[in-house]
């Protein structure tokens, strides 16, 4: 089994159709603020058009604003991240985004606080190797996708940054997150109060 070294294919599964869904799983890359600050300057002098969505937000009803935690791709014409080259493969590789430094390491949201690593099925290696990945343990990942879990584990690490910061405003009487809330009241909250970006370093 710890024969096994995962070696990215560069075949570019993991930049299409990023927003894969199946009946019990949506996938999404999260992206940080941080994060999509440097796309956009990327974007930018590359005069490609980025497009990206709020992703994992909550309502601060004490301030009467939108927190956005993270944001999401929205995808090219192609179904491609617009980073992803034919050719090459990823064009930012250097300084892609944690999800994607991570990836076929996957990090699964159990719930607004809670998140845990799993392999992501729909990578071609994953795919060609799922026999011997089948019900494998956290240390035999941990070999097999040495770089890619330490990854995982900054990614997640970032996550638990952003919920201990959320917990502290909380204590501090800084915002107040509205635990139970009406869709309808949701969705007028998301269309008429400002945003406020989460960030921690």
């Amino acid at each position: 089994m710890t024969e096994l070294n995962y070696a990215c294919l560069k075949c570019g599964k993991c930049c299409f159709n990023l927003s894969f869904s199946s009946a019990d799983y949506i996938k999404r890359i999260p992206l940080y603020p941080e994060e999509v600050d440097k796309l956009i300057e990327i974007a930018k002098k590359r005069q490609i058009p980025l497009k990206v969505k709020e992703d994992l937000v909550f309502p601060d009803i004490l301030n009467k604003k939108i927190l956005v935690l993270t944001y999401r791709f929205i995808l090219d014409e192609n179904g491609y991240c617009i980073f992803y080259d034919p050719k090459i493969g990823c064009t930012i590789h250097e300084i892609k985004p944690f999800a994607c430094q991570a990836y076929p390491l996957a990090i699964k949201r159990i719930d607004a606080f809670n998140l845990e690593i799993t392999i992501d099925s729909i990578c071609n290696w994953v795919e060609e190797h799922h026999i011997k990945l089948k019900n494998i343990d956290l240390n035999k990942i941990k070999i097999i996708f040495s770089e890619s879990f330490k990854k995982a584990e900054a990614f997640l690490r970032q996550n638990k940054k952003l919920q201990l910061h959320i917990r502290r405003m909380e204590v501090e009487n800084k915002i107040k997150i509205a635990r139970q809330i009406s869709s309808e009241d949701f969705n007028r909250a998301l269309k008429n109060w400002k945003r406020d970006e989460i960030r921690v370093s």
